[in-house]
This record gives structure tokens, C-alpha cells and sequence, in this order.
């Protein structure tokens, strides 16, 4: 008799929790496959100590496989559910695509960053939902913090080291607390011109901070943000976002390069491609998160609407707390409704909340006691270190050193500011172009923290490595032209070296090559296994940037003797010889294009199979696509 098949959609808060239970009460009695964009479970409320410098990336990721090994995990996003023929199906991160097939679905695909219809907004704001924008925000205040230092325009300066954080929830009041002690603490060591300093902005339409939560931390919170310096403005949003800055609705224009989107959060769409009902965009399950009229579908966290039996006709809030205690109840409901166990109704009473404010404040309600100051900032991260189910001695570890030691602000650059943007339905993956067009398209707005549009404009200056990879030494020119100009070059001294052994006609021998080289290129493009190749791959290679260990004599030089063709633009790696027809080592210590000295002119390097006459060419590798760049 065959195992049950139990598919779990998504690996946060609920879909974690529901994954570990039932792989303990299974114990191998059936097969449990985790379906998740990513390879670890990501704990969102450490995540502003990220943006902040105080803990590092890993820290606050705990692997799937690691910590859950009697679960099958499978890298991808779903994309489709077919109810009816009970699969679910999925594209892998190299754009592949799969199917699995269940007996029981657990639906835990979580939530995505939520958008109002203010102009600008999507094109200016960046979100705060994945390890990728918390990465991005790092590197952005920094970078800020940086050139507000060098500018000599004190508007520019100022406008700079201004940063706007839209809603005052958790996520919002956090964020604005801890990037107060970041950049105040950047400015401590790098003083801004005229004395000036950080200024953060915190906005809500709410009446008060934290307004989902009790009111002693809503009143804790807002005072410690007003005496660190933050401006607290309750009942005023953004009316409009501009490349400059952004508009408020009480009529002021407030400029700023820095605008960070905190509003809340929006079921993930994949439950609305269901057609089952909804409730506000959740899907509606009954108090054992079953489907009505769906027995084998469960959902939970922030993608259901579950019923909160402690305040009958109202639903459980979309917060981490409900959705750790969800995926158990649903472990549990998953294995009765395979016979194992009775069901269960999902109820819970809150325990009481807490907020990290940076440094020793926090705002705290255990069992419903108010905290602050220290006994606030000890029960906070004493819960923190509870809840987390691993990394509890690094993430402490971390803690100390920040206490001990300043903070590290530096530009890692290993998120764009195109990888993130606000509309996305995977904030917790950094967005790839997925064609050459598009990557050209998107580089505009590559770097440590593009956000403005005169930054980013073509032609204006930038200090992105790319860009400036692309220019010629001797002068400016367009960089398009040039990569076309020296593709086209490379590829004519591909053809003559290729065939100069077997004759002298190279106008002929390589007008047939190039043919050939042109031929195979189509081929490959219209095969399937060229769609799957990604940025990053060996065959994607940028010939602007070399990969890492190349050294100069791995690299093909045009062989002695050939005639002269035109020399490729410079930091451009020359052509590869022909596939089976190893090219001539150049002399040691010789530049990779130039021929080995003391070798006569008229004849190929003596013992080099790439001058024997008699072979056919073998096809050229194109070089002439257009680069994927910014590969970290």
C-alpha cells in the first residue's frame, strides 16, 4: 500500500510549523514534500537588526533540510493549483517547470508587500517583507549616509540623509527605530556638513503608533521614537512619490532619495487563483483550517481567513504569532484526517506582544504585564531567543559583539535596487532579468541603492561597476556601440585564426565560418535546453567581466602568424578558438591578444595542434550576445 503524499505550499511561520509536526508524527508513514522558494525558514521579526547592521543575514535563516529531515523540499514557486487532479504546479528557480501530485494540501503561501493606488509609489518605494529588501535597505541607508557626507550642495545633503518609513505598524515602527541608531551612529564617525544630522520621518493615517496593538506599547513606543529624534506624524500619508521626494497629504513636500513602504501586508495571490471563497483576499477554512468542500485542503497563516473563536464572527490577524500556532493545529488536523489522531479547532488567546525599539528600549506585554526600558529590551529578546528555532547562539553571539563593538557600514552591493521592487508576488527572492534586453533595461537602476531617477538617468554619471566596465579607456562613447563594435571584431579574428593554417583566402574561410558560427547560434537559441539557461551560468557569461581564477595564459590569443585582425575593445576576454581545436599557448608573460615574440610571422608556432593544416574548423562560440551584467 502506498504512503499518503502530503504537499505543504510555502515554508513560513505556518508552513514550517506545519511540516515539522507532521514529520514527527508521521515518522516515515508518509511522504511530505515542502514546496518553497528558498531553502530556509526566514524569522521576520529580527529582520529590521538586519537592515540595521546589528545581526547578519544568516543569522536570522534556518535551513529547511537541516532542521526538518524526514521532509522531502522542493526549490520553486507555485504557480497553479489544480483542485480536480489534486497537483500542484510549480517553477524551480533555473525557470523550470514541475508537478506534484497530493492526497493532503496544506496552503501556507503567506502574504506579499501591500499597495495602495498613491502615483509613484510602486516605482520609488521599496518594501519590507524579505531577506533581499532588508539586504537592499542596509546598503541604501548606507550609500546615502556616504554621499550626503561628500556633497557640497547642502539641499542635496540634506535631502539625502532624509528617510521616510510609511506605516506605523510593527514592521514600520521598528524599522524607523533602529535606522535612527544606524545612521546616527554612521554620522558619529563620518559628521555631515553644518552639523546637520539623520532625519527620519515615520507616517500613518492611524490615530496613534502601533495601532493594532495594546495601548501602553503604542504610548512606550511613541515616546522613545520621539525622544531618539524620529518625527512621529499619525493621520498623514503619502499623497504622491517622486524621483525628488514625496508629497504628503497635508500639502507638504518633503525631499528625500529614500521612501520605505510599511503599510502592511496582502494574502499571497496564489489563493485567489483558487476560485474558492475569500475573505478580504484570505481564503475562507472552517475552525480545523479545512476548505469547505475541499476535505483534503487545508490552509493557515496569513492566507486564511481562520476564525477567531475568542471574538466570534471575527477572523485571527495576519501576525507571526497565529500563524506558528496554526501550522500546528493543521499538522494535527492533516494526520486525523489520515487516521491518526482526533481534529482539533484552531483557538489561541494572545500571550501579549513585543517591539523591538534598538539599543536596551522596547516596548513589551507578556501575559499581559506593560514593560519598559530594560525589563522591555530583556523580555524582548529572551522571546526572540525562544521563538527562533535555531541560531539562538550566533544570534546572541551577535547581540554582544554589537553592544561591545561599532557597527560595520559598508556597501555590500549584492542587492539592486531593480532586484526588489515593491509589486512583487516573492519578496523573499531577489528579481533576475531573464533576457539580455531586459538586463540592459533594468542596469539603469543597478548599484548599492539606486533610487532616484536623475541618478539613474542614462548618461548621467554613476559609480556602478558595470557602467563603467563598458566605457573604453581612451573616452566616452555609447556603450552599445562599443559592445557590438568589439563582438564584431572579435569575431573576425576568430575566423581568420581559425583557418589561416589551411589557407591564405581568410576573406573567404571566414565568411564560412561566421556562417557556420550564425547557424549554430539559431540552433541553440530555438533549442529547449538554451531557454533554461540563467543569468550566472558558464554559457551566460558577460564578456565584460572575466570569470574569477582566469588566468592570462588560460585565455585565447589570437597564434602567431596569423594575420592581424582588429584588436577587441579593451577589458573585453578574447575570442575562445574552436570547440576541439585547442588554440596556441601564447608565451609566458605576454599579453593574452599579442604574438609570442621571436616567432616568424608567416608561420604558425611550431607543435600547436591550432596550426596543423587539414582540420576542419569547429564551431566558434558567439561572444557578441548582449551581457548580463551586475553578476555578483
Amino acid at each position: 500500500m502506498s504512503r499518503p503524499r502530503i504537499v505543504i505550499v510555502g515554508a513560513g511561520f505556518a508552513g514550517y510549523r506545519t511540516a515539522k509536526e507532521l514529520s514527527r508524527k508521521a515518522r516515515g508513514k508518509a511522504d511530505i514534500t515542502l514546496l518553497n522558494p528558498t531553502d530556509y525558514f526566514l524569522y521576520l521579526p529580527l529582520l529590521p537588526q538586519v537592515a540595521a547592521g546589528i545581526l547578519e543575514p544568516r543569522r536570522v535563516t534556518v535551513s529547511l533540510s537541516d532542521t526538518l529531515p524526514r521532509v522531502r523540499l522542493v526549490l520553486g514557486e507555485a504557480d497553479g493549483i489544480d483542485l480536480d487532479g489534486r497537483t500542484v504546479h510549480y517553477t524551480d528557480p533555473e525557470g523550470g517547470r514541475g508537478t506534484l501530485g497530493y492526497d493532503r494540501l496544506v496552503l501556507a503561501a503567506g502574504s506579499v508587500n501591500k499597495l495602495l493606488p498613491i502615483p509613484g509609489v510602486a516605482e520609488h518605494a521599496h518594501g519590507f517583507r524579505g531577506l533581499p529588501e532588508a539586504l537592499y535597505l542596509r546598503d541604501h541607508v548606507t550609500r546615502q549616509v556616504e554621499l550626503a557626507a561628500a556633497a557640497d550642495d547642502p539641499e542635496t545633503c540634506a535631502a539625502r540623509c532624509t528617510f521616510v518609513v510609511v506605516g506605523a505598524g510593527y514592521t514600520g515602527t521598528e524599522v524607523a527605530a533602529q535606522g535612527q541608531l544606524f545612521t546616527d551612529a554612521q554620522v558619529r564617525r563620518h559628521p555631515l556638513r553644518q552639523g546637520m544630522r539623520p532625519r527620519w520621518i515615520l507616517l500613518d493615517v492611524a490615530e496613534r503608533v502601533l495601532p493594532e496593538l495594546d495601548p501602553h506599547l503604542s504610548r512606550t513606543a511613541d515616546r522613545t521614537l520621539r525622544e531618539r529624534g524620529v518625527e512621529v506624524r499619525m493621520g498623514t500619508s503619502v499623497k504622491e512619490a517622486t524621483p525628488e521626494g514625496v508629497l504628503l497629504t497635508d500639502g507638504e513636500f518633503v525631499a528625500t532619495r529614500s521612501l520605505v513602504w510599511c503599510v502592511g501586508v496582502r494574502p499571497d495571490p496564489l489563493a485567489e487563483s483558487l476560485g474558492l471563497p475569500m475573505e478580504r483576499g484570505r481564503l475562507l477554512v472552517d475552525p480545523n483550517l479545512q476548505v469547505p468542500g475541499r476535505p483534503e485542503v487545508f490552509a493557515c497563516g496569513d492566507a486564511a481567513a481562520v476564525p477567531d473563536l475568542e471574538n466570534p464572527g471575527q477572523y485571527t490577524p495576519m501576525t507571526a504569532q497565529h500563524a506558528w500556532r496554526q501550522g500546528r493545529t493543521a499538522a494535527l488536523n492533516v494526520a486525523a484526517s489520515l487516521g491518526a489522531g482526533v481534529r482539533r479547532p484552531y483557538e489561541h488567546r494572545d500571550l501579549g506582544f513585543v517591539v523591538d525599539l534598538g539599543g536596551a528600549k522596547a516596548a513589551a506585554n507578556p501575559l499581559g504585564i506593560p514593560l519598559s526600558g530594560l525589563a522591555a529590551g530583556a523580555v524582548t529578546r529572551g522571546y526572540h531567543l525562544a521563538a527562533m528555532p535555531g541560531n539562538r547562539v550566533r544570534v546572541a553571539a551577535d547581540w554582544l559583539l554589537d553592544a561591545v563593538l561599532p557597527r560595520q557600514a559598508v556597501q555590500l552591493g549584492l542587492v539592486r535596487s531593480w532586484s526588489v521592487p515593491l509589486d512583487t508576488a516573492s519578496p523573499e527572492v531577489a528579481r533576475v532579468p531573464g533576457r539580455p534586453q531586459e538586463q540592459h533595461k533594468a542596469d539603469a537602476r543597478s548599484g548599492p541603492g539606486a533610487a532616484t531617477e536623475r541618478e539613474t538617468a542614462p548618461g548621467h554619471g554613476t559609480t556602478e561597476r558595470g557602467a563603467a566596465a563598458r566605457r573604453e579607456p581612451d573616452g566616452p562613447g555609447d556603450p552599445l556601440e562599443e559592445a557590438a563594435e568589439a563582438a564584431e571584431a572579435a569575431e573576425a579574428a576568430e575566423a581568420e585564426r581559425a583557418d589561416a593554417p589551411e589557407s591564405t583566402d581568410v576573406g573567404s574561410a571566414g565568411e564560412a565560418v561566421i556562417a557556420e558560427a550564425k547557424a549554430r547560434e539559431t540552433a541553440e537559441r530555438e533549442s529547449p535546453e538554451r531557454e533554461s539557461v540563467r543569468w550566472g551560468s558558464p554559457e551566460w557569461q558577460s564578456p565584460e567581466e572575466e570569470p574569477p581564477g582566469l588566468a592570462p595564459q588560460d585565455r585565447s590569443p589570437a597564434p602567431a602568424g596569423n594575420p592581424p585582425g582588429p584588436e577587441p575593445a579593451r577589458n573585453q576576454p578574447g575570442p575562445e578558438p574552436a570547440r576541439n581545436q585547442p588554440g596556441p599557448e601564447p608565451a609566458r608573460n605576454q599579453p593574452g591578444g599579442e604574438p609570442a615574440k621571436n616567432q616568424p610571422a608567416a608561420e604558425p608556432a611550431s607543435n600547436q595542434p591550432g596550426g596543423e593544416p587539414g582540420q576542419a574548423p569547429g564551431p566558434v562560440k558567439r561572444t557578441d550576445a548582449d551581457p548580463a551584467e551586475g553578476d555578483s
